[in-house]
């Protein structure tokens, strides 16, 4: 496999397949000849590239894919929300979807997991499991079926963890993955997922657009994320994981926010690595919850223009219980200066309910540092 990365990366042979498609479309309707003249300049430019380019991205899935699991679950909460819609939604503008309507039926049909031990721990994403469904089945690569147990999830980050008793007679293959000093923002990364029941994997390739998106919790890409491959796994070329397919949403929401971004071209994927203590939390049985102080802040800056006030701090809120007061400015979290409200949510956004931060606040003309234990949804605040 390295010894061909110097023939793929020689040439913009990403393009092939498309400028390949449109020139025999062109061809079909009669339109002008552009796509097919592009298509043959990039052959001629770099035909050994534009050759290898499919057998690499085949040889990359196939060496991850003894690791995916397809998931199909039964019983569960009626959803509303209309039909699921028979193909992607369109939008009245090139380049722009409208969220999809009906889509809020997540769950139904085989959705994707991935294989993270030998013991029988599967990792997928929350939204396969909106519906909360009474049975759960994971068949692996060679057919067979197993019950599977959801033990715990993380709504931060839109990742689940399932567990199945280890078959005796098969081994569980655990992939490899990508350190994050490797991960950087150009390399190739191709989405991979079973979802819908198909028998070869649905397959999109792109690069890592940018990193420490969400909170710094996602990697982005622009190879295609949509419900197919939710849960599935993000790879390099040569077959590492890179991390989990998952819908993401700036705007938080409810628990199937993300979806918007369907087919969009920007998608996201949690990596595997650095999340080893939310893994224990999971196999524990763990919910984990975005961490909350309690907090209104108010829309107009300070007069002095540094920090973020606080309009109003919560009844019996994480904040209140630190000492934390209504007219309170915000200007540190963790030592990182806080410049208005976005960069707040975006700091706290690292942060799970239990975390203890450190928050420098300014009351009058006293500075003062305190520790706030961040809550969940469910708690007060």
């Amino acid at each position: 496999m390295r010894l061909l990365m110097p023939i793929f990366l020689s040439g913009v042979t990403c393009l092939a397949p498309v400028f390949a498609e449109e020139a025999q479309t062109s061809k079909a309707v009669g339109a002008k000849p552009q796509a097919a003249a592009a298509h043959a300049a990039i052959v001629q430019a770099d035909p050994i590239g534009y050759f290898l380019a499919p057998k690499i991205f085949r040889a990359a899935s196939e060496r991850v894919l003894p690791s995916v699991v397809s998931i199909e679950t039964y019983g569960g909460v009626q959803l509303t929300g209309g039909p699921t819609p028979k193909s992607p939604p369109k939008s009245d503008r090139p380049g722009q979807r409208k969220p999809p309507q009906g889509i809020a039926r997540p769950g139904e049909g085989p959705t994707t997991g991935m294989i993270i031990s030998e013991q029988g721990h599967i990792i997928t994403s929350t939204f396969n499991f909106i519906r909360k469904p009474a049975i759960i089945t994971v068949v692996l690569r060679d057919g067979s079926q197993h019950v599977a147990k959801l033990l715990g999830q993380d709504e931060t980050r839109k990742i689940c963890l399932l567990k199945i008793e280890p078959p005796k007679d098969v081994k569980l293959v655990v992939p490899a993955f990508v350190s994050p000093s490797e991960m950087k923002v150009g390399m190739w990364s191709i989405s991979l997922g079973v979802g819908y029941g198909d028998a070869d994997p649905a397959l999109s390739a792109g690069i890592i657009s940018a990193r420490n998106r969400m909170g710094g919790k996602a990697i982005q890409t622009d190879a295609n994320i949509s419900p197919a491959n939710y849960g599935g796994p993000l790879i390099d070329i040569e077959g590492r994981v890179i991390g989990i397919c998952v819908p993401l949403s700036p705007q938080a929401g409810g628990a199937s926010s993300g979806v918007e971004w369907y087919d969009s071209g920007i998608g996201f994927a949690i990596p595997m690595q650095g999340i080893e203590r939310i893994i224990e939390q999971m196999k524990e049985g763990k919910r984990i919850e975005p961490g909350r102080m309690g907090v209104m802040p108010a829309p107009q800056p300070p007069k002095d223009g540094k920090g973020v006030t606080s309009q109003q701090v919560m009844k019996d809120s994480a904040a209140e219980k630190a000492g934390m007061k209504t007219g309170d400015i915000i200007t540190h979290i963790e030592g990182i200066e806080i410049a208005d409200a976005a960069q707040l949510r975006s700091v706290l956004a690292k942060y799970i309910a239990g975390d203890k931060i450190k928050v420098k606040i300014k009351r009058g003309e006293e500075v003062m540092d305190i520790e706030i234990t961040l809550e969940g949804a469910g708690e007060a605040g």
